[in-house]
């Protein structure tokens, strides 16, 4: 297998892009994806799936290795949803507002608030074969209402296993240290090293 010297991520979050070069080191140059890079429908059922189609589809069209990633929030008592639709669960566009509306109104009458945030990576070549693939789990309860400002997505009503603060209450070196994307990343850096 040839040696991976710069990964491209398929997202256009320069953030997201910071977050996992801190992750991989210096070895590693992570760039974000080109403008004319092609959208990816994630029509798949599975954080997996939406993972391993972006990585393939972008390393196929771009002929280098690219890394993708799919994350969400789980909430067992309403059947596993938001899911893989955690983007629009309130509809096509929704804002985090929206969607985080409707999970509290979903879960009003809910007892079971257990909840788990999710990440699944998949790393392809250039020629869009899976190289390897990592998960990451964050697990919580579902707060019955915002608590913070920072982060985004669900975090201000998750609250994380062990901790008196949601994610959105969290510094974002204590949020990365607990977080799915920060587990699963570090899974891809142990393996990465190893090579």
């Amino acid at each position: 297998m040839p040696a991976l010297h710069t990964i491209v991520l398929a997202s256009r979050n320069a953030g997201k892009r910071v977050e996992f070069q801190q992750i991989l080191g210096a070895q590693f140059s992570i760039v974000t994806l080109p403008d004319d890079a092609p959208e990816v429908v994630e029509d798949r059922e599975t954080f997996h799936g939406n993972a391993l189609k972006k990585a393939s589809e972008i390393a196929v069209h771009l002929a280098r290795p690219t890394l993708a990633d799919d994350s969400g929030l789980v909430v067992p008592a309403l059947g596993g949803h938001p899911g893989v639709r955690s983007a629009r669960f309130a509809g096509p566009g929704a804002s985090d507002d929206e969607n985080t509306d409707k999970l509290l109104a979903d879960m009003k009458d809910v007892r079971d608030r257990r909840a788990y945030f999710i990440c699944t990576l998949a790393l392809c070549s250039a020629e869009g074969a899976l190289l390897h693939a990592a998960e990451g789990r964050c697990h919580g309860v579902i707060t019955e209402s915002r608590r913070g400002d920072l982060g985004f997505g669900y975090d201000p009503v998750f609250l994380p296993d062990g901790f008196s603060k949601t994610m959105a209450e969290l510094t974002p070196d204590e949020k990365n240290a607990i977080s799915h994307r920060g587990f699963a990343a570090k899974t891809l850096s142990a393996w990465l090293a190893a090579r």
